[in-house]
């Protein structure tokens, strides 16, 4: 079923990061908490830092009461769009193109450089032979 919310894509809703114009995104809503920044009880520098990520794990460890949670739908303003990639670095946790990448790295590498290990098997086998003709 479509959603009846308005949709902001996260680069949108990071650009809203002062203190006159506030945008969190908490559990894939948008909230515009501007008017209550002054109103926070921890402040409004630990809402600040929030802005421009997803601030669902900073929330959840701040431990906040039910009625700041239902406070906190009062200045729900929209959703955010989770069909657009996300343009932060910070966001982009794994996807499945970079886990099917890694083993192809790795191989890359051993091709790349197998010289090395193979350098010191060499000299471990040479310097083992040397040892055993002294005694």
């Amino acid at each position: 079923m479509p959603t009846l919310t308005k949709l902001y894509a996260m680069q949108e809703a990071s650009q809203h990061n002062t203190k006159d114009d506030c945008w969190v995104v908490i559990d894939g809503k948008v909230y515009d908490v501007t008017s209550y920044l002054d109103e926070h009880p921890g402040g409004d520098d630990v809402v600040l830092a929030a802005t421009g990520k997803d601030a669902t794990d900073d929330f959840e460890d701040a431990g906040h009461s039910e009625s700041a949670k239902e406070l906190m739908q009062s200045f729900c303003i929209g959703e955010l769009d989770t069909s657009s990639s996300p343009i932060i670095p910070e966001l982009e946790i794994s996807s499945k193109k970079e886990t099917t990448e890694y083993p192809q790295k790795l191989m890359d590498l051993t091709k790349q450089y197998w010289t090395i290990p193979v350098a010191i098997v060499g000299i471990s086998v040479v310097v083992g032979f040397l040892y055993m003709y002294k005694k």
